[in-house]
């Protein structure tokens, strides 16, 4: 999961969901009021089957570890293969737009000429 989460897009559109979603609670009372209440029943729920769900992690453990090795090991080799995640979602779509309008130029001269 840390692994995931550093990857340079995963960061950083985890960033802009943030970003967005506390400017949303903060102009506008009534959604802020229910994303905290949101926030408070995923605390209580958390917290609750945390304690729970201790004793299951401890007993698999090597077989979670053995797990994330294996996923890490593929995260490496995806992220060689697509260079993409290395990249901020703001670069993603300012390439993404300079593609599209690119090929509408290429486009639009092929059909005029």
């Amino acid at each position: 999961v840390k692994q995931v989460a550093n990857l340079t897009l995963v960061s950083s559109a985890c960033d802009m969901v943030s970003t967005a979603y506390a400017s949303t609670k903060e102009s506008h009372p009534y959604i802020r009021s229910v994303c905290d209440a949101a926030e408070k029943g995923v605390k209580s729920v958390t917290e609750a089957t945390a304690s729970c769900v201790q004793p299951v992690l401890t007993t698999l453990e090597p077989h979670v570890a053995a797990a994330s090795e294996y996923a890490s090991k593929g995260l490496g080799k995806l992220g060689e293969k697509l260079p993409l995640l290395q990249k901020p979602v703001d670069q993603i779509i300012y390439d993404t737009k300079e593609l599209v309008l690119s090929g509408v130029a290429d486009a639009k001269d092929a059909v005029s000429s």
